[in-house]
């Protein structure tokens, strides 16, 4: 059987109609007395993933390799520029110690511009000019089987792509176990007391005190936790409520924002998880995710998704399990380019 050369290919006519990949299955058909397709024909095969090579150059240029030392943390999408890019915030710890490759280009001491913890999502700054960052154009959302190409094993100068396809419709995944305070209650004859204040929660964060008595939840009379529970049953994680306590004799009010039960607390294994690899510390509480079949471990999130066109039509956020990937979709992600540079231009100019 013939090898499949990109020259069989007219490279615009087929990207124009999306059909690289079945162009190159047809070609590549066994004979009826084979048992199998040749494994360079097979989806992580070299001849499928030279099909795909076209649009490596989107993704040389708009993805960001993120390091500590030598251990690669996480991708990144360059959304400007001049230096700005997105990243998976859950994974990326201190950032004073982190490099970032664009293209082949070194740059140290990035700046934690700002964080929107709702879609668990981070934007970097660092000095640099001449980036070339994605085009998120393509607002609509992807038709299950449309193909994508995603970052996979990367060097220093080079982005392998990887390839897949979109696997579910577009939609809401909420938080495991629902959002929460990160606080323990105890139910006594005066009322609620907080029992124990949990380590990293909304509720440390805002100075919340074990002894302390709460009255109310935006301004709704709890007195029971399931009352408690009943507030915070359509809440998202990084949503505020404004909590009533009572320290002493004095009521004060606090602004608490919501993580999720598992991020707090963690969560029990399931036989799944356990087959599943390096999957995300964060994968569930998204307001929309596109679902995709590329695999990966939780270091090769943050990065770009592209369509055949090279434009970038999601970030990926989350390793769910072996067979699913969650990834920001485009249109939601240029709404977040645009607020977190906002805010971030807003911080600084302060």
């Amino acid at each position: 059987m013939e090898s499949l050369k990109p020259s069989l290919f007219d490279w615009e006519t087929v990207m124009h109609k999306g059909t690289i990949p079945f162009l190159a299955l047809i070609l590549a058909l066994p004979s009826p007395a084979a048992r199998s397709l040749e494994s360079a024909y097979r989806m992580g095969g070299k001849e499928m993933h030279r099909a795909f090579e076209p649009v490596q150059a989107f993704l040389q240029q708009g993805s960001a390799v993120i390091k500590r030392g030598f251990h690669e943390v996480i991708f990144g999408v360059v959304v400007s520029s001049d230096g700005y890019l997105l990243t998976k915030a859950s994974e990326l710890g201190e950032v004073g110690d982190l490099t970032i490759t664009v293209d082949d280009q070194r740059y140290e001491k990035p700046v934690l511009a700002a964080v929107d913890t709702e879609w668990d999502v981070a934007l970097l700054k660092v000095s640099a000019t001449g980036w070339h960052p994605v085009d998120l154009s393509r607002t609509e959302d992807l038709e299950r089987g449309e193909w994508i190409v995603a970052n996979g094993a990367t060097t220093r100068k080079y982005r392998r792509v990887q390839i897949g396809m979109v696997a579910a419709n577009t939609r809401e995944i909420p938080p495991s176990g629902g959002a929460v305070l990160g606080v323990m209650l105890e139910e006594e004859e005066e009322g609620l007391n907080l029992s124990s204040i949990t380590e990293g929660s909304g509720a440390e964060k805002a100075g919340l005190q074990k002894g302390d008595r709460l009255l109310a939840i935006d301004g709704t009379e709890v007195n029971l936790r399931e009352e408690v529970l009943s507030c915070l049953d359509t809440r998202r994680v990084g949503e505020s409520v404004r909590l009533t306590i009572l320290r002493g004799d004095e009521k004060i009010e606090v602004e608490v924002e919501l993580a999720g039960r598992t991020d707090i607390f963690g969560e029990s294994m399931t036989r799944n998880d356990q087959m599943s690899g390096d999957f995300s510390t964060r994968r569930t509480g998204f307001p929309r995710i596109m679902q995709h079949d590329i695999i990966g471990n939780r270091h090769f999130m943050g990065g770009p998704v592209l369509d055949l066109e090279g434009r970038c039509v999601g970030m990926n956020i989350a390793r769910f399990s072996r067979c699913e990937t969650y990834a920001i979709p485009a249109r939601d992600l240029a709404e977040l380019v645009d607020s977190l540079i906002k805010r971030s231009t807003m911080i600084s100019a302060d």
